[in-house]
């Protein structure tokens, strides 16, 4: 028996400024899209392009709070990225970047949700 990774969840309040925030944040797109027949949900599995990995985001119509409980953030997803200084540049100019570690060579971005994204160098 073997198991493999296959997707991540992230509930969002606002579907559409998510997938915005993804796609001009880190270059990932729609992938695929599972809509309940009754509207109660939508997931939208977003994609690189590159990887078989999926970010799974969960909207959900009857959620009553404005927002979701993310704890002390210590969990979190990881990008790696081949030019850093190119990412950091363009995180900064969207006003994304809530954390940095110089020593480690990381910072970190926040999505609309409050969801923490780690960006790494690419190992060489």
């Amino acid at each position: 028996m073997k198991f493999r990774f296959a997707h991540y969840n992230y509930n969002v309040m606002d579907l559409a400024r998510s997938m915005r925030f993804y796609e001009e944040a880190l270059g990932l797109k729609e992938g695929r899209r599972i809509q309940s027949e009754d509207g109660s949900f939508t997931l939208v599995y977003l994609t690189d392009g590159e990887t078989p990995f999926e970010l799974e985001l969960t909207w959900l119509r009857d959620w009553e709070k404005d927002h979701y409980d993310l704890g002390d953030n210590e969990i979190h997803l990881a990008f790696t990225v081949d030019d850093m200084e190119a990412a950091h540049k363009k995180h900064s100019e969207m006003g994304c970047i809530c954390f940095e570690n110089p020593e480690m060579g990381i910072y970190f971005i926040e999505d609309p949700d409050g969801y923490w994204l780690e960006i790494v160098p690419a190992a060489k």
